[in-house]
């Protein structure tokens, strides 16, 4: 919470949180003082705030907060969550079980046709896939340990750097995305293990998750290069499955009469091709 809110006040400057900057400043952004007056709290009630001391604090107060550093819906919901995390009596460890992928979500995944889909859990690992789903993130399950793991295979692998025509707005989101899974289960062992992994190993990983941005997955697009078929302009979505908790499918189609869908196509051709004959599981002909 502190590290958060020390961001998110950085970030405004008094003219645009409509304040009169006066004398010389030391901090770029908010003072803890006027974020207290914008949000219509003592400054020392907002300082314990800051500090984590969030014991009994309300949701008016944190919408007034959230008003103050004029917070986006995605920060203001981790506010939230990291609120309700610290207003927990007691910690609760979850158990680092792999949720279960329902045959129906399996069947629902395998019948889109034409569409690359998996499922992944909120520690972002693979847990299912249709053949095309496999095919288009081949880079991704090569040499890979199951599950395979979407953020191990962006900050980890130097294959993902090429693989993504943007890879670095693809890293930021990613880590913003994390960040927010990391708010909503803040007592999640695996998930903590795998945050600490990737900022041992990975510079670039370590930087972004300073930064404290957030980010959901919803919808947009990704550039992929991929190394049989060239790079494709592909649409996603993101969907959550309300009966299973932390499971997402996210699924990748291409517009019809493009290029991208003629690569999909190919790749839909190699996967099915793959499934029948096993020699041809080592890929297409190039």
């Amino acid at each position: 919470m502190r590290t958060f809110l020390t961001s998110r006040r950085a970030n405004i400057t008094p003219e645009q949180a409509g304040l009169i900057a006066g004398g010389k400043r030391r901090v770029t952004g908010l003072r803890r003082g006027e974020v207290a007056i914008l949000a219509g709290v003592s400054v020392e009630y907002y300082i314990r705030m800051e500090r984590g001391n969030l014991g009994g604090v309300s949701e008016s107060v944190l919408d007034a907060v959230a008003r103050a550093l004029q917070l986006d819906e995605t920060e203001r919901a981790h506010l939230f969550d990291l609120a309700r995390a610290a207003n927990t009596a007691t910690a609760r460890r979850r158990k680092p079980v792999q949720p279960a992928v329902r045959p129906s979500v399996r069947r629902i995944i395998d019948a889109l046709t034409g569409v690359a889909a998996f499922v992944r859990n909120d520690r972002f690992d693979v847990v299912a896939a249709n053949p095309l789903g496999r095919a288009l993130f081949s880079e991704m399950y090569a040499g890979a340990v199951e599950p395979v793991n979407i953020m191990r295979f962006i900050f980890l692998d130097p294959r993902a750097t090429r693989f993504y025509v943007d890879w670095e707005r693809i890293a930021r989101n990613s880590v913003g995305a994390l960040r927010v899974e990391a708010g909503r289960n803040l007592h999640d062992r695996e998930l903590s293990n795998l945050v600490g992994e990737l900022a041992t190993r990975s510079d670039a990983f370590r930087t972004l998750w300073a930064d404290h941005d957030v980010h959901v997955y919803l919808d947009g697009r990704k550039r992929i290069r991929h190394p049989d078929v060239g790079e494709l302009d592909l649409a996603h979505e993101a969907m959550e499955l309300p009966g299973d908790d932390g499971l997402t499918v996210i699924a990748y189609s291409a517009e019809p009469g493009s290029a991208s869908e003629d690569g999909l196509k190919l790749l839909m051709s190699w996967s099915a091709t793959a499934e029948d004959t096993p020699a041809a599981q080592a890929g297409p002909e190039k």
